[in-house]
């Protein structure tokens, strides 16, 4: 009776069969999962009435195995609800004995994991989603693990390094492509980020497969997993090569226009919009040519 009772109100859905595979047991929670009453359910072939026809055959083992002695733990099958609603049902198949010991049926003792299946489902498709961005980002993404070897490398990484994905992962980062010079600065950075400190906008030469040197602005940022523990850091960067040699041009020119003025064989002298001598903006506009015939 208190066993009865026990599976009458469990809060899992309990069916049992006999030998013969028709339904002994049908719980409350089985009833009220699935829509078929206790008086639907009883003396209906489990399988053949219940079950899925791809999963049928699956279903028929586990019970049979269980049938002969033979248990099975967290066996994963969808059920079909008289409404025809899809349930993923986890299923613990115990056999039941009688009281000299003989296998008298199967006791399936369930979990309805619909809901926690649609969660995985939905976090695979973002995991997806992110994998997919991270690989086709206009940036060079790496990702590296605790111990500081690569987990991530994606497309724009590959392109500027000239190393595939495939050269790179499992290797470590700073040991194999970061300049001597920056591996102590770059260690410290993805240390800090291990720890859980991020950094923006840190700036290190990565060297390339063909030995050219790259300059890179990186954000590292600590990643973590769905409990919160650090498992690594992503580094998303930008090629800052192209700029740095702009602006060093630049400033090239500048010094060059500077000199140019400041040892012109000319007077030349420069105003403001009021009409006064910006030489404390621009000392070099009025230079010495202006001044020494005075």
């Amino acid at each position: 009776d208190d066993l009865t009772r026990l599976i009458e109100t469990a809060n899992a859905p309990i069916f049992g069969i006999d030998t013969l595979g028709k339904v002994t047991e049908w719980n409350a929670k089985a009833s009220s999962l699935l829509g078929y009453s206790k008086d639907e359910a009883m003396g209906q072939n489990l399988v053949q009435r219940f079950i899925t026809e791809e999963f049928k055959a699956s279903v028929d083992e586990v019970l049979a195995s269980a049938l002969v002695g033979k248990e099975t733990a967290n066996f994963e099958f969808p059920m079909f609800t008289k409404f025809g609603e899809r349930r993923e049902i986890l299923l613990n198949a115990t056999t039941r004995r009688g009281p000299n010991d003989e296998v008298t049926g199967v006791i399936g003792v369930g979990q309805d994991i619909t809901q926690i299946r649609e969660i995985t489902k939905e976090q695979e498709r973002v995991a997806d989603d992110l994998s997919r961005l991270i690989e086709s980002a206009n940036a060079p993404i790496f990702g590296v693990d605790l111990s500081g070897m690569v987990t991530e490398w994606n497309l724009k990484a590959a392109g500027i390094s000239g190393f595939t994905k495939q050269e790179t992962m499992g290797r470590n980062l700073v040991q194999n492509f970061i300049q001597p010079d920056y591996r102590k600065s770059v260690s410290a950075v993805l240390n800090d980020a291990l720890a859980g400190k991020e950094t923006d906008n840190f700036e290190f030469v990565l060297k390339s497969k063909h030995g050219d040197a790259f300059t890179v602005l990186l954000n590292a940022t600590t990643r973590r997993d769905g409990k919160g523990n650090i498992t690594g850091v992503v580094g998303v960067g930008q090629d800052i090569t192209e700029l740095n040699q702009v602006m060093a041009t630049s400033k090239r020119v500048a010094d060059d226009l500077t000199r140019l003025i400041d040892t012109a064989n000319a007077p030349i002298f420069g105003i403001d919009t009021f009409g006064k001598v910006t030489d404390g903006q621009c000392p070099h506009f009025w230079h010495r040519h202006s001044w020494q015939g005075h």
